[in-house]
């Protein structure tokens, strides 16, 4: 599954800066975006006049940098393998990659040992190296995109580490540390023996025959 049209240019998007048509009225930062038309930021009166009926993200600022909420994007694009954060209460994920400077990036370990360092940064952003809470693959939608250029072969089904069924794992975000600890799924007969893997695919579904032979 290609990138949706509207990723790059969401990625790209200048936001925040005040609306040339609503510029005096009290919410005219230019914070929103449409999926359906893709014409670049605007405001909460824009979106009332314009966009009643499209599916809209609201850009909101973490640390100067873009993020989305979770529940706002993840209809929209497979988000699989990304970092996502609670910030306000609620789940966000960032837009745009964050580089982390070295110097941060290794104070763990000389602060406090091995153990420290194997903890706290044992995950990485596969592109720009950024560390992870999660053992997950990129820090942002942007580095996702980047991975998935990068690998011609992949989609953007891109989950976790492990890209064997991205279709089980699609949406499933809860449960991805659950995938990542569990053995390989490379069971290929009906009569395997009910490991505790097929416990925690997807409650209430039956284990079945996979669709590859």
């Amino acid at each position: 599954m290609a990138a949706p049209p509207w990723l790059e240019p969401l990625l790209s998007t200048e936001f925040f800066s005040g609306c040339h048509v609503h510029g005096d009225a009290p919410r005219s930062e230019c914070n929103m975006y449409c999926l359906n038309c893709n014409v670049g930021a605007f405001c909460f009166y824009c979106r009332s006049a314009r966009h009643k009926d499209h599916h809209v993200v609201q850009i909101r600022r973490s640390s100067y940098h873009n993020v989305v909420r979770v529940a706002e994007i993840q209809k929209a694009v497979d988000i699989g393998g990304v970092q996502t954060y609670v910030i306000n209460s609620a789940r966000v994920i960032f837009l745009n990659e964050r580089p982390q400077p070295k110097a941060a990036a290794s104070s763990g370990a000389a602060g406090g040992g091995a153990s420290a360092h194997h903890h706290h940064h044992s995950h990485a952003c596969e592109i720009c190296g950024r560390s992870l809470l999660e053992p997950l693959r990129f820090c942002s939608l942007g580095c996702k995109l980047a991975g998935v250029k990068r690998n011609e072969n992949a989609s953007f089904n891109l989950g976790a580490r492990d890209d064997e069924m991205p279709s089980e794992r699609k949406g499933k975000s809860s449960s991805r540390e659950e995938q990542e600890t569990q053995p390989s799924r490379k069971t290929p007969s009906n009569d395997a023996p009910p490991l505790s893997t097929t416990r925690s695919r997807r409650k209430g579904i039956p284990q079945r025959a996979p669709f590859r032979s």
